[in-house]
């Protein structure tokens, strides 16, 4: 049978920055015609594509998860129980297990179900959003997402907001700040605001949160900066136009203007009877994979470990997920 933890350092050790995702693609689409799946490249920009792979039956089960990772890529390596490296859990651990499972599938004669594996889901998901569109008469029953949600089933996600707030200033000589208006100076008192600022709260799913991950602005230190940006993400317990409609008046206070913006609402995901299951604060495609059919989101690792420089995963939790996935389509199908 094909071993996970081999496949998984493989996927590993081919670099798939978002945007540069060809490679992994490649391979991936290679090895699972090489195991007998019937594949496709679904195109989605030039010189990017899904990979879409049928086990030969009636695709009532897609089990899907994404091929891109983060910056900066390291290669994989073992350390007694775990396995390292850019995307050992986010997710290339998780894809591994997912094939792993389907060979374990077809072994049984179990064939009503196909993979597809897709680009961008760190930036703006556009690989899901265009397979959900491509793929919308499948016949699909329920997709499963794969996401490291330490081998729980999550039952809800917040949903997110992501924007870019850009402020106008008036440039001038630093000896004679009076002459100027520093856009940097009014961009730190809204990130001030911002962070101060209640977001709202869900009795499932919590408080929302708010991170300004990117600023830049200004020149030189000897002149009063004329422009300046904050890019920021909200967590939502809203839909994301809420959130809109709530910072644009506070930013407009500092002289900032909300000039790019995308988002998505909360989800609500269907659990297994009985099994564990837990809400995350993480954002996924599973808002953009409706067409599918009812969502499930299931992986191993941690999302603590994910993004990080020391990525991981635990080889027993790859292991052990591949038996979740296989019993989790059987009991999709039945």
């Amino acid at each position: 049978m094909l071993d996970p933890i081999s496949l998984a350092r493989q996927l590993i050790d081919i670099p798939s920055p978002t945007e540069s995702e060809r490679a992994v693609g490649e391979f991936l689409d290679a090895e699972l015609r090489r195991l007998g799946y019937a594949t496709r490249r679904h195109a989605v920009a030039e010189d990017r594509f899904n990979v879409f792979a049928s086990a030969g039956g009636r695709p009532r089960v897609v089990i899907n998860s994404h091929i891109d990772t983060v910056p900066p890529w390291f290669a994989s390596h073992e350390e007694g129980e775990f396995l390292y490296g850019r995307g050992a859990c986010d997710t290339k651990g998780v894809i591994a297990a997912m094939i792993a499972a389907g060979e374990k599938l077809r072994a049984s004669g179990v064939r009503d179900f196909a993979f597809l594996f897709v680009v961008g889901e760190e930036t703006d998901s556009i690989g899901a959003k265009k397979a959900n569109v491509e793929f919308a008469n499948l016949g699909s029953e329920y997709v499963v997402v794969g996401e490291p949600t330490g081998s729980k089933f999550a039952r809800a996600s917040k949903g997110a907001f992501t924007c870019t707030v850009r402020f106008e200033g008036v440039a001038a000589h630093s000896a004679y700040p009076e002459r100027g208006d520093s856009a940097i100076a009014k961009m730190v008192a809204a990130i001030d605001a911002i962070n101060k600022t209640n977001w709202g709260t869900h009795e499932v799913l919590g408080s929302a949160t708010v991170n300004v991950g990117v600023v830049r602005g200004g020149q030189k230190p000897n002149i009063v900066s004329a422009e300046a940006e904050a890019e920021m993400m909200f967590r939502t317990v809203s839909d994301p136009e809420e959130v809109r409609k709530r910072l644009e008046p506070l930013v407009s206070r500092f002289g900032g203007t909300i000039i790019r913006g995308l988002g998505n609402p909360p989800q609500f995901m269907t659990v297994p009877p009985e099994a564990d299951s837990v809400v995350i604060a993480f954002n996924t495609d599973v808002p953009h994979l409706k067409s599918l059919g009812k969502a499930l989101l299931f992986g191993p690792g941690s999302i603590l470990d994910a993004h990080g420089a020391r990525e991981k995963i635990a080889k027993r939790d790859i292991l052990a997920a591949v038996d979740v996935y296989r019993d989790l389509v059987g009991q999709l199908l039945r």
